[in-house]
């Protein structure tokens, strides 16, 4: 069981969802080669706290409480990764996980960027997750239950030589960053027979494909968080919060579309940069 929104509620959610999106904007327009995965989270977390929002993963509880406001994974580490000294470097690709809560609400998202000269197979590997992404979100205007959407999901993967990470899946977003229900992106029986859910209006979820290059398998570091591919082939992650309205589907943390929001986008990134 899980709760439905109100369109008031979704909508509320949209300015957590817009300075995620502003996140990774930031997050686009700073990385390089050279740079230490420390240094880029160290500035989106300048941002959420110069606009009064904090970083839903910072101390996070675990074994080891997890330590920064992003997730910070490289090539063959599929989620989890803890920013630290690694230093990015040219042909990398960087998955980067973040979210935020701002007025009593979340927002969630990852975005996987193609750093310098990289693979024509990591770029293949980073387009199939995106557009697997997408899938998703279309299939929300015509699809009634999740079912459908994660079939679609887990077929276009294969169908593109590539695997679909099964021990992690999306989640319900509101209030807290992990609500019900459980969001896969592929199908197995005991969701099709006890947790498969109606796609309707009110629903709001993370939805976050994670695809290898090779095998599904992975394996947990010594550090208690990350997660790397089993085979040490390469991995993607790409994640929005949906919110479904009576119109369908809105990306919460896509873009700002009016100018209102565009507003509210510079508004975020003038506090950002007052006080550097």
């Amino acid at each position: 069981m899980f709760s439905l929104k109100t369109e008031k509620d979704i909508w509320k959610m949209r300015k957590a969802g817009l300075l995620t999106w502003s996140a990774h904007e930031l997050v686009r327009k700073i990385i390089r080669p050279g740079m230490t995965t420390r240094e880029l989270d160290a500035e989106v977390e300048k941002l959420f706290d110069r606009n009064f929002a904090v970083g839903m993963f910072k101390g996070v509880p675990g074994r080891v409480p997890f330590p920064a406001v992003t997730c910070i994974s490289i090539n063959d580490q599929v989620v989890h990764g803890i920013p630290g000294d690694r230093v990015i470097q040219d042909g990398d690709l960087v998955s980067v996980d973040l979210g935020c809560k701002i007025d009593g609400w979340c927002g969630d998202s990852a975005y996987t960027s193609l750093v310098g000269s990289v693979s024509e197979k990591a770029k293949k590997l980073v387009q199939t997750t995106r557009e697997t992404l997408w899938l998703a979100i279309e299939r929300l205007k015509t699809a009634r239950y999740w079912s459908e959407v994660a079939r679609d999901m887990e077929k276009y993967v294969r169908e593109r030589g590539f695997s679909v990470v099964e021990s992690f899946v999306g989640h319900g977003i509101g209030r807290t960053m992990h609500e019900e229900p459980q969001v896969p992106n592929f199908i197995y029986e005991s969701f099709l027979r006890e947790e498969d859910f109606q796609i309707r209006p009110g629903l709001v979820i993370a939805i976050e494909p994670m695809v290898n290059e090779g095998g599904k398998r992975i394996k947990q570091l010594s550090d208690f968080w990350t997660i790397t591919t089993a085979d040490g082939k390469l991995s993607a992650h790409e994640e929005h919060t949906v919110g479904m309205l009576k119109t369908g589907p809105l990306v919460l943390t896509g873009p700002p579309e009016t100018e209102d929001e565009r507003k509210m986008v510079d508004q975020f990134f003038e506090r950002y940069e007052k006080n550097k």
